[in-house]
This record gives C-alpha cells, sequence and structure tokens, in this order.
C-alpha cells in the first residue's frame, strides 16, 4: 500500500517509529470481516464465527459472503458493520441504565444507530439524523429494517438542531474526519488524504460540536468518535471539548486482553484508540464526556424556519382495523396524514411534534399502510417492524430461490392454500415483506428503491446466519 509521506512522518511523531510501522504494515492486510446480529430478531450463534470480545452481538465471519443474496440480510436480522465501532455499546452498558433520548448526528449507513437501538433501556427514543440526502435515505432504510418503533429520522445541518435546547439526554458524534483508519478499506480515502483536509476536519468537526452542544442536557452524556488516526480530530478536539465546552472526560471499562490503545498525548485524559496492528479491526477513536456546562453555545448557522401551524392538515380519522395490526397498540398515537396510516410511541409523542415542527423527518414510528382508492395497502416497514402481530396476515413461507426474486422485486407464485388478500412472506419464519395474492399470481409489493438490482447469483450461497 502506497501511503502518503505526510501521513507517515505525523503518525511516527505520534506513536513512534515501531508503532508507526507495524501500523503501516497492518494497513496492507485483509480487512476482517464482521457483523452485528438483530437479537430482536435472531437469536442464534452464526456458524463459524468467532465473537467480537467488547460487542455481544458482535461477530467475526471467516470469510466475505455475498450478503446482497442472503434474505435474512434484508429481513434486518444482522448489520454488517465494522468491529472496531462495535466499542460504542461500552458506553451505553456502562452509563445509561434507565429510559434516555439519544440523537445520532452522524448517523448513515446506520451501523452505530442500529446498534445503540439495539442496546438503550426499553422506553428510550434514538433520533439519527443525516445531512447528506441520499445517505439519509439509506439510513431510514437499514432503522426500518432493524423493525425498533422507538425510532425517528431526519435529514439536517446539525445548526437546525439549535432550538431544540436540552432535548437530548446523549448525544453521539460521529464526526465526518480524514479517514485514515479507513485506508486499507476504502483506497479513496489515500488518495484524499492531504495534511490541509485534516485542518479543515479538526476545524469542521469543532463547528459541529459547537452547533449541538447546546441540544445537549447538563448532565448528559456526549460520545465522540472518528475513524481516523491523528491527534487534532481525536485527543486534541477532546480535549477542546472539555476545556471550552465545559465537559468530564469518562472512562470506560476495557479488559486487557482486548488490546485497545489509549491517550496517545496526555496521560489521564481517557480515550480509546483501535490500532489495526493491535485489533482486529480497523482505525477508530472514541471518547465519552458528561457535559458539566449549563451555558449553550452559538451556531454556526442560522437553523431553518419552523413551520407553522397552518402549514399543517387537521387530522383525519384512524382507521380502527390498521390498530389491531400491531402489538400493544394502546402504547401507540396514531394518525393520518397525506394518505399514510402512522404509529408513533406515545410516551415521546410530544418530542415528535417538537421534531416534526422543527426538522426534516423522513420517517418516524412505523408506516403502517397506504390508502389506495378504498383499499389500505399495508406498509413495509410494518412488515419489518418488530411490533407486527404475528396473527395479523396469513404468512407464506418461500424457498431461497423465491425469496431472492421477491426481493428483486419479481412475481411469485404461491401454492394454492395461501390464502387471497395481503400476505406477509418469509424465508426462514423471518419477513421479508408483504404482497397481495390474487390467486394466480402474488402482487409484489416491496419497496422498488430497495430492491435486488443485480441478476447474478453467487454459484455457492454460503449461509451468514
Amino acid at each position: 500500500m502506497n501511503l502518503p509521506a505526510d501521513f507517515i512522518e505525523r503518525t511516527r511523531r505520534l506513536m513512534g517509529e515501531k508503532e508507526c510501522d507495524a501500523l503501516c504494515a497492518a494497513l496492507g492486510e485483509e480487512t476482517p470481516v464482521s457483523i452485528r446480529v438483530n437479537a430482536a430478531k435472531w437469536s442464534v450463534e452464526p456458524p463459524g464465527a468467532t465473537p467480537v470480545p467488547w460487542c455481544k452481538d458482535g461477530w467475526y465471519l471467516p470469510g466475505r459472503p455475498a450478503f446482497t443474496f442472503d434474505p435474512l440480510f434484508h429481513a434486518g436480522c444482522y448489520y454488517v458493520q465494522e468491529a472496531s465501532s462495535m466499542f460504542v455499546a461500552q458506553v451505553f452498558r456502562q452509563y445509561v441504565n434507565s429510559p434516555v433520548t439519544v440523537l445520532d448526528l452522524c448517523a448513515a449507513p446506520g451501523g452505530k444507530s442500529t446498534l445503540v437501538r439495539s442496546v438503550l433501556p426499553e422506553g428510550s427514543l434514538l433520533v439519527a439524523n443525516e445531512v447528506i440526502r441520499p445517505r439519509s435515505q439509506v439510513l431510514a432504510e437499514n432503522l426500518i429494517k432493524w423493525g425498533n418503533a422507538s425510532v425517528v429520522v431526519t435529514n439536517n445541518d446539525p445548526a437546525d438542531f439549535a432550538s431544540l435546547e436540552s432535548a437530548f439526554d446523549v448525544i453521539l458524534t460521529d464526526v465526518p474526519c480524514s479517514g485514515e483508519g479507513m485506508f486499507r478499506k476504502d483506497e479513496g480515502a489515500i488518495s484524499e488524504w492531504s495534511v490541509d483536509n485534516v485542518g479543515v476536519c479538526w476545524q469542521r468537526q469543532r463547528r459541529i460540536l459547537r452547533d449541538i452542544w447546546g441540544c445537549l442536557k447538563p448532565g448528559g452524556l456526549l460520545v465522540y468518535s472518528t475513524c481516523t488516526f491523528n491527534r487534532e480530530e481525536n485527543e486534541d478536539n477532546v480535549a477542546w471539548i472539555s476545556r471550552e465546552l465545559g465537559a468530564e472526560p469518562l472512562p470506560l471499562q476495557v479488559e486487557t486482553d482486548w488490546m485497545i490503545g489509549g491517550n496517545l498525548v496526555e496521560a489521564g485524559l481517557p480515550a480509546y484508540r483501535f490500532l489495526p496492528h493491535r485489533v482486529k479491526g480497523e482505525g477508530f477513536f472514541l471518547a465519552a464526556l458528561r457535559k458539566t456546562s449549563e451555558g449553550t453555545c452559538q451556531p454556526t448557522f442560522r437553523p431553518g424556519k419552523k413551520k407553522r401551524a397552518a402549514d399543517r392538515k387537521p387530522a383525519v380519522p384512524f382507521p380502527k382495523s390498521l390498530m389491531e395490526w400491531v402489538n400493544r397498540d394502546e402504547e401507540y398515537v396514531f394518525a393520518v396524514g397525506d394518505g399514510v396510516a402512522k404509529a408513533f410511541p406515545a410516551r415521546h409523542n410530544d418530542l415528535y411534534a417538537r421534531l416534526q415542527s422543527t426538522l426534516h423527518v423522513l420517517h418516524g414510528g412505523i408506516t403502517l399502510a397506504e390508502q389506495k382508492g378504498k383499499d389500505w395497502l399495508p406498509a413495509h416497514s410494518l412488515a419489518m417492524s418488530t411490533a407486527l402481530r404475528p396473527d395479523a396476515f396469513p404468512v407464506a413461507e418461500l424457498d431461497y430461490e423465491q425469496a431472492i426474486a421477491y426481493l428483486r422485486k419479481e412475481a411469485v407464485v404461491l401454492d394454492a392454500s395461501v390464502p387471497k388478500g395481503y400476505v406477509a412472506l418469509a424465508n426462514r419464519n423471518r419477513i421479508l415483506g408483504f404482497a397481495k395474492n390474487v390467486g394466480n399470481r402474488a402482487n409484489n409489493l416491496y419497496p422498488q428503491e430497495w430492491r435486488i438490482r443485480s441478476s447474478y447469483l453467487p454459484e455457492t450461497v454460503r449461509a451468514v446466519l
């Protein structure tokens, strides 16, 4: 691997010659493959896998299978996530013991969001945001597949959150960085790297942190992380947060045999470094801080205008039959707007209303159905939700070839025993989505934009789970 000379020189000054040489050698090695199982949808250990030591649902795979052609991947039974970044779970397991409201500010494509949603106490709400619109759509897809209803997905600049003062107990900022930790995973990261870009990144990171600092409650937790190695974007920024914004860095419980590194700049200030020559994972840096200040910071940009009450359309009576599709329907608020029926956890409905009046919300709770004439078509969000009642729809089991055809949004012919009407289609007893069975065929209701586009099919398909 042809690493930039400036990167090597700077890393040698930071880590020392021996560590730098070992790191650079490791960046030329093969990238480990790891997944994280969705315990709400799957409970069996992946065959041939070995555990990621700092994440109870994380697993290293012996090779890279064709994830695209695994129906259980599309069913949200697991997420393909880099192992080092799973360390985020340690913060929540150690410091979050009661229901909280969490903002994942720079969340796409959704690895840390789905992880955080899995480890949060029951009754918590996750708001996952992404500023880049195409990436925010991917974020929404992955969180919908994960299946938890206590989620909101937004598409906003960090400064847009300024009016939501003290709204969040925890903010996760996996900030955009120079990407040195991704060198062996993404060759483009090498060509885009420069000393000047490092300078741009650490300054942008501070702007982001200043913009959202007022949204964090006094005493709340900030989780700061990057996938880079340099001190400016890591230790120096943690020291700046502590000094300028007002926060106390917190220690995390780490086992010695995990081989996780610490602060390379200031002894005694807790920070956690994943170096590929020491751990089985990519480069990653994390620090957890508790907010000690009471004040807010002036956002860099003026936040967008709030929606006026006059812009909101009056409520439409909700079809009560749709409520029967959801487990524990008494815990939800149901609403219809623009021909779409939705359900949202009642305990967070006031905050959801604030978010809707301030931000660009892409998804929240469960989208239940879309109205077509007098009919209500069950939505894919409902099919993916763990809140779907098991007896709400007949379930038709598909074999592997049928499942792939369905995920390509091709026509599927069901067994004659399957009743007509709306049917949930499954593979290995996990729901893939809905179809409308009309007898001689089933109308495929899988989302067009989520379909498998490749016509290729591997000769040998190895089951991940």
